[in-house]
């Protein structure tokens, strides 16, 4: 690990309604987003399919959550939350350093 690198746990929720690719391929992605900015994946857990706290849409209740551990430069975050903006596939992000 670089010294300028930081530790952080991204929580991802999933949106995969009428498309073709499956949570794993999704998971691949958001691993390959993450390793072009410099970052290095440390652990992925998917915890599954969970309802909503708070529904904002009838029609979508519940999503797949995804937890993934990275190190990575400080400026990784926002670069990724903004690379992740039009991503479709990608309902809800939250990145949290640890």
């Amino acid at each position: 690990m670089n010294q300028n690198n930081r530790n952080y746990r991204a929580t991802f929720i999933l949106d995969n309604r009428g498309k073709e690719d499956s949570v794993e391929q999704i998971i691949e992605g958001l691993k390959q987003d993450i390793t072009t900015l410099h970052g290095e994946v440390t652990g992925v857990e998917n915890v599954g399919k969970r309802d909503f706290a708070r529904v904002t849409d009838a029609k979508f209740t519940g999503a797949t959550y995804v937890h993934i551990a990275f190190s990575a430069p400080a400026a990784a975050p926002a670069q990724l939350k903004e690379r992740l903006r039009l991503n479709s596939s990608v309902y809800r992000t939250f990145v949290e350093s640890v």
